[in-house]
Parts: structure tokens; C-alpha cells; sequence
């Protein structure tokens, strides 16, 4: 009896599955196929516009965009953690789905492979995941109200390939993405050449950088797959003395590539036990740092061309940047990287056409123009402001809309700021500067005097005058501020400047440690009136 009983739900885990690879009524879409990139582009019959809805969801940071296949427009992009105020949700919150169903979609394209992701799973001896059918994207978005929506699958890794090279300035790119899992793979290397997209290399899990650096931030006591960057931020604070120990028992080289020779996704355990935390993270942020140089050069042979697209979820690790921007002519890493953004990347995938990014302020709208005059006036006042203006970001850095702005120069500013956001003393704060002053006061690489979404530390030329966006290795994760980037924010930054005789503010996001970003006006009063600091 409980044999056919577990016979007969397997058999329908099957059933269900096998039903998940595509589905959108035949009579209703028109499937053209896609050439040697395995993919197809879906389009409503007698009509030459697709509104696409990218998702990504149902594993950590549930993200959509919406697009318009006709004028390549992105339209609509967000977490939903904005909406539902719950760190990192997994799933799409109802005002989410709300938005997603006002733009009225023709198709819905999901972010990654259900059977792969299953198949890995059982491998990984998961199988209460492997097994369940309540992740199947399918019934999940039936659940939600989505799914009468027709419904294809994209690659993971592909997606997060697509995010990069379908937003970058870019025909053609050596396009690497990095990451703790994919469906199978943890690291690929593509060409990217008039919109295909063609795989040269990959590693597939168990081996994978992003696993190794998530393990060793659980190691120190970490959230991992969330707290990555705090642990980058202890970095500064400790010796890598551990670089090499941690070299030897993890990695080995294959092809010219570093290879993870452990899993590493159910932690160390006690891993040198009696490790200094901050050594332990200086030791391997050392080792992620060398392995990234390795893949890049392993990229660059492959894929022989000036210009690099970077992305993956490893690609939000800026101190292991640098050489994205000294190995390649031009670097593109969009400033959505990990998988919220890969909702993007499946998007672009339906429509197979470059996207029309203009900048990254494409969330939820708090209307009104730039509060320049009351934000100048508060921070000359109490020194520090929050802003909440016009479109929220989409990533998870907030670059002038979704703001806590502070004076630079305040020998206290670092201590306030991280006390008011309840955070840990160590960490790192960021300056914004006018693009125009910024090779004044920072080391910039010389093929990248705009780096307008903090994905790369630079070293302070200055470090003394600004002791509050400076961190201990004497570097700062910089914001250049153009007008074409954000017009409000410039001139905010130019009053301050013409007030001051200082050209940067410091900039960090506008939340609390474990909470998400103000995202609507009211968030914003929340705000002030739990913590004390006037929002504009």
C-alpha cells in the first residue's frame, strides 16, 4: 500500500514536471525559433508588440521585469522584497503581482530550468527539494494569479549572461558570469556576438567560488547567501594569513582554472577552529580575488575581445574587481548582477533584442522633482538627510533615490551612520562624487573615469579630509554622479559642492540592517519616526 502510494506520487511529480519544460496555448502564441542559442522568441499572433514579464523567484530575492519587445523598453523592475518589506523574499509578494498583471503580459519567461534544477538536486542528495512539486514555476504561478500566462524557461546561467550583454553598450563581448549555482553550472564563459549568445566553457557544481565564499561567511558566524558583504567588509580588518591553507585544502587548478575540489554547500563546519574571524575573511576574500584574476585571463584567451560583460552574484564583490577593468579595454557589470537581476536577463532572452538602458532607476515611482533645497538644508543642519525620490533603484545599492546622505568629513559620520542603521562599526560607507571631480580625489583605472554603480573599490587619494567614506584598507567603493545619470542627485551633489567647497556625499542605502530599502513614501515617514532621521 505505501509502496503504491509513493509510486503513485512519484509518477505525478513526474506528470507535473514533464509539463513544466513549456506551456502557453498553441492557438494563442507563435514560437519562432531561435538559432544555435537553443532558445526561441514567443510572440501573441497578428500582433507585433510582446509585453514580457522576467522572473526570478522561489529561491532567494524574488525580483520581475517587465519589457516591451516593440520599443525594447524596460518598463518595470523591482524586488519584491520592496513591497512585502521581508528580506530577500523568495516569492512575489501580491502588490508584485499586481503590478505584473497592470502591464497586462503576453509571457512570462522564468529565469532558470526546473527539470536541470531537480535533476542537480537529486545529485546533491536534496530530495525533499528534488521531490517537491510546490516550487514547480508552474503551479506556483497558477497559485499567485499568474498562471493563465503563457510560461517558457530560460538557462540559469544564460539568464544572468543575458542581464550583462543585453543591457551593456556592447555587439560583441566576452561575457563571464560567476555565481554560487545555476541549475549545474557555477561558472561560464560565453561569446557574445549580434544578439547570440554561444557558451565556450563552464564548471558545474560541486565546484563553485560562490559556494566556497558563502561557506566561509557561515564560518564566521554569517548569514549565508545574504551577509557576503559584511564579510567583505571585515576583510579590511584582518591579515590574510589563512590565503594559503585555504588555497591548498579548496582549490585546484584545471585548464587555467581554479577549481573548487570540495563542496562546500553544506558549510566547514569548524574549519580552522581557532582562526581570527577577520583573518579567516582578508584570507579569503585574498584566495576569491585570485581566483577571479585566473578566470578573467582564462576568459580573455577564449573569448578574445576588448570588451568584458561581468555577472553573477560573485560580480557584487567590488574588491575583487579590479580585473575586469585591467585586463579588458571596457568592463560592463550591470548594476543587478546576482539573480533578482537575472529576471531582467530572461526578459531580454523572450525578446532576443539589446534592451534600451538608460540608467537603473526603474522601481516603484515616489513622484515629485529632486528635493535638492530641503536635503542641502538638512544636511548643513544635522549632517545627515535621507532622500526617497522619484524611481527606486533595482539592485541592492542605493545610488541617489532611496538614499541616507551624510557630509563626508565628520570624524563621527561613520559611527553615527552605522549606529542609526545598526550596523556593525567595521563596516565600509560610500561616497558619491560629481563625475567631474572624481579623478581629484580617487585612484581611478584610466579606461574607467565613470564608475557610476559602486562596482569597484579604489584607493582615496584624500584619505584623511574623508574620514567617513574611507575604509581601513584606505580604499572606497565610489559613485561617480553624472547628469545623464541622475539629474537630481547631480545638482544635489553640485549645491553641495558650490556650499561646502566638497564634491561627494556620503551615500548609503536607506534602511536598517536586515530590512529593505525604503520603497514608498510611506516607508520613508516609517523611517523618520522609528529612527530619527528626516527623509525627503
Amino acid at each position: 500500500m505505501n509502496a503504491t502510494l509513493k509510486n503513485d506520487g512519484f509518477k505525478r511529480f513526474l506528470k507535473e514536471l514533464s509539463g513544466s519544460f513549456l506551456r502557453f496555448p498553441a492557438a494563442e502564441i507563435e514560437f519562432v525559433a531561435g538559432s544555435t542559442t537553443g532558445r526561441g522568441v514567443a510572440r501573441r499572433s497578428g500582433t507585433s508588440t510582446m509585453i514580457v514579464c522576467g522572473i526570478s523567484a522561489l529561491s532567494h530575492d524574488a525580483a520581475f521585469s517587465i519589457v516591451d519587445s516593440q520599443s525594447r523598453e524596460i518598463l518595470f523592475a523591482s524586488h519584491s522584497e520592496r513591497f512585502s518589506r521581508k528580506k530577500n523574499d523568495p516569492e512575489l509578494d501580491p502588490e508584485s503581482v499586481r503590478i505584473i498583471k497592470s502591464y497586462a503580459p503576453t509571457l512570462i519567461s522564468w529565469y532558470e530550468r526546473p527539470f536541470k534544477k531537480k535533476t542537480r538536486q537529486l545529485f546533491a542528495g536534496q530530495l525533499a527539494e528534488a521531490l517537491s512539486l510546490g516550487d514547480l514555476p508552474a503551479r506556483y504561478l497558477q497559485k499567485i494569479g499568474l498562471g493563465d500566462i503563457p510560461l517558457v524557461y530560460q538557462d540559469h546561467h544564460r539568464s544572468h549572461a543575458a542581464a550583462g550583454y543585453f543591457t551593456s553598450p556592447f555587439d560583441e563581448a566576452c561575457v563571464v558570469v560567476i555565481d554560487a549555482i545555476g541549475e549545474w553550472d557555477t561558472l561560464s564563459i560565453w561569446r557574445a556576438d549580434q544578439l547570440e549568445l554561444t557558451k565556450v566553457y563552464s564548471s558545474q557544481y560541486p565546484s563553485s567560488l560562490g559556494l566556497l565564499y558563502s561557506a566561509f561567511t557561515e564560518r564566521v558566524g554569517l548569514k549565508p547567501n545574504e551577509e557576503e558583504f559584511i564579510l567583505m567588509g571585515m576583510a579590511a580588518h584582518g591579515e590574510p594569513v589563512h590565503a594559503q591553507t585555504i588555497a591548498g585544502d579548496f582549490l585546484e587548478e584545471r585548464d587555467g582554472v581554479p577549481h573548487v575540489k570540495q563542496n562546500c554547500h553544506l558549510g566547514l563546519g569548524n574549519y580552522l577552529s581557532a582562526a581570527d574571524a577577520f583573518d579567516l575573511a582578508a584570507s579569503i576574500q585574498e584566495v576569491l580575488a585570485g581566483c577571479v584574476r585566473s578566470v578573467l585571463e582564462k576568459a580573455r584567451l577564449l573569448v578574445p575581445s576588448d570588451n568584458l560583460v561581468y555577472m553573477g552574484g560573485v560580480a557584487l564583490n567590488c574588491a575583487a574587481n579590479a580585473p575586469a577593468y585591467r585586463l579588458f579595454k571596457n568592463a560592463w557589470i550591470m548594476p543587478n548582477p546576482g539573480d533578482a537581476g537575472s529576471s531582467l536577463g530572461a526578459a531580454a532572452l523572450a525578446t532576443n533584442q539589446k534592451l534600451k538602458w538608460e540608467n537603473p532607476y526603474l522601481g516603484y515611482e515616489i513622484a515629485g522633482s529632486y528635493p535638492v533645497e530641503p536635503v542641502l538644508a538638512e544636511l548643513q543642519r544635522s549632517g545627515i538627510c535621507g532622500v526617497a525620490s522619484g524611481r527606486a533603484e533595482f539592485g541592492p545599492r542605493a545610488l541617489g533615490n532611496r538614499s541616507l546622505l551624510a557630509d563626508p568629513r565628520g570624524t563621527r559620520t561613520k559611527s553615527q551612520v552605522n549606529q542609526i542603521k545598526k550596523r556593525e562599526p567595521f563596516r565600509p560607507l560610500a561616497p558619491a562624487i560629481l563625475v567631474e571631480h572624481a579623478e581629484q580625489y580617487f585612484e581611478l583605472p584610466a579606461n574607467a573615469s565613470e564608475l557610476p554603480y559602486m562596482q569597484l573599490t579604489v584607493r582615496c587619494k584624500d584619505p584623511e579630509n574623508f574620514p567617513a567614506i574611507v575604509h581601513a584598507d584606505g580604499t572606497a567603493r565610489v559613485q561617480t554622479v553624472s547628469w545623464d545619470d541622475n539629474p537630481g542627485f547631480h545638482e544635489l551633489l553640485t549645491a553641495f559642492h558650490e556650499t561646502t567647497g566638497c564634491p561627494m556625499l556620503l551615500n548609503t542605502s536607506l534602511n536598517i540592517k536586515g530590512q529593505p530599502l525604503v520603497n514608498t513614501r510611506a516607508d520613508a515617514e516609517e523611517f523618520t519616526q522609528n529612527y530619527g532621521v528626516t527623509c525627503w
